[in-house]
């Protein structure tokens, strides 16, 4: 028995992503099933429907809207990033205070991809409006001029098939942009969360950053811990591509390393669940479609590969796929610990179990999965969510009116140095 799963960046529920076929119901239930009881999703610009939201509303009315859209329809908790693109306004940058005392807590932004990027400048202010009130900022950091001249390179030379998704999103791009994004949050003093790491140079500038005691953290996501760039040459192998691309064998064995040492602290989704027509469809590195369906294969797979072929001890797995990311991300001591006043949250995962993943035993509605055919040893049977058993041995015990939203805080030590 573990603390419960929670599960950072899912993008299951986005109306405004064309082809995604999970809405909130599908995706909370496939989340239940493997072992989460909490999903922090998003909110933002990027996630609602072209034309549907006035471009004067508040962050809070864009919260709003969004909790509308999972209330009654989410088997799990909920909570949200908030999403800041483009050159964000002064007014906007104004509206961060009320977000983070209303329980928004963590901001995503983008350095690179067009118009979701973030200039530098406006990100000294985001940074530091987000630092004097106590919010963390979680970050997709890429260089935006090395992808970009790489993107053209590669075209002009014919070499834009999406197998060389590597070379355009490398791993110069990810150690530039993890620097720089953490010289300027030590100079406005905010913390840091790195989503998707991939590479072993940004693995590095985390530790280093870990090691002068910034508060600056860094999370895996699952199929970085499993497949490489070598896999983008297979037949059908984008399938399992998710922006920043997979890089070496050495790429993720540094992630590996750095869950197993702790200058990672979280293993991660970034689900994003299309058909397989979809998924495939783009071949080239400016088309292929970026994200999977892995919210209920992350913690059978994460037990497999470190409790079982790594042996790491299991207050250090429920670290990993639960209590780091609830203090990261405010969601402690209510989520991410055994404890009177916390919410009874458990997820059981019986190790004598040997599974071989398979689509037809899945539950999200995608109609492929990067992970058939892994073995898991060690799967989930049973998972409660606050006192009430979801799933029990396979079975859907839940309700889709049991998902309630989860106002955040992010504790002073986490802000204030390397917490976890």
């Amino acid at each position: 028995m573990i603390r419960r799963g929670l599960v950072v960046t899912a993008q299951d529920a986005a109306p405004g992503d064309v082809g995604i076929l999970d809405g909130t119901e599908a995706a909370t239930r496939a989340a239940a099933f493997g072992g989460v009881t909490t999903v922090v999703d998003f909110a933002g610009d990027l996630i609602l429907e072209p034309g549907t939201r006035p471009p004067d509303w508040s962050i809070l009315e864009s919260l709003d809207s969004r909790r509308a859209v999972f209330r009654d329809h989410a088997y799990t908790d909920f909570a949200f990033h908030y999403i800041l693109a483009g050159k964000v306004a002064p007014t906007r940058i104004g509206q961060l205070a009320e977000a983070i005392q209303e329980g928004v807590a963590s901001f995503k932004i983008f350095t690179t991809f067009n118009e979701l990027r973030v200039p530098y400048g406006h990100l000294w202010a985001v940074f530091a409006e987000v630092a004097k009130h106590g919010g963390i900022m979680a970050v997709h950091a890429e260089d935006d001029d090395i992808v970009n001249y790489m993107t053209d390179t590669l075209i002009r030379e014919g070499r834009d098939q999406g197998e060389n998704l590597h070379l355009v999103h490398n791993n110069l791009s990810e150690d530039l942009a993890f620097r720089q994004i953490i010289r300027l949050a030590r100079h406005t003093e905010v913390a840091i969360y790195f989503v998707h790491t991939t590479a072993r140079e940004g693995v590095a500038a985390i530790a280093e950053a870990r090691q002068r005691s910034q508060p600056v953290y860094g999370e895996a996501l699952h199929n970085y811990l499993q497949f490489t760039c070598e896999d983008y040459k297979k037949p059908g192998g984008t399938a399992v591509h998710t922006y920043p691309a997979l890089k070496f064998a050495e790429d993720r064995d540094a992630l590996i390393a750095g869950l197993l040492g702790g200058d990672l602290c979280t293993t991660a989704t970034d689900d994003f669940t299309v058909h397989k027509d979809v998924k495939l469809w783009g071949n080239t590195i400016q088309t292929v479609c970026g994200g999977h369906n892995g919210i209920e294969t992350r913690l059978p797979v994460a037990f497999t590969k470190f409790v079982v072929e790594r042996h790491m001890p299991l207050p250090r797995f429920a670290a990993i796929t639960s209590t780091n990311a609830a203090r990261i991300l405010g969601l402690y001591p209510q989520k991410g610990v055994i404890a009177p006043g916390s919410d009874a949250d458990l997820v059981l995962i019986d190790p004598r179990v040997t599974k071989t993943l398979a689509l037809a035993d899945l539950h999200s509605a995608a109609d492929y999965s990067i992970w058939e055919g892994f073995t898991c040893r060690g799967y989930p049977v049973m998972t409660i969510l606050r006192g009430k058993v979801i799933v029990e041995s396979g079975k859907l015990a839940g309700s889709p009116s049991d998902g309630r939203w989860v106002k955040r805080k992010v504790g002073a030590d986490v802000l204030a140095r390397p917490a976890v």
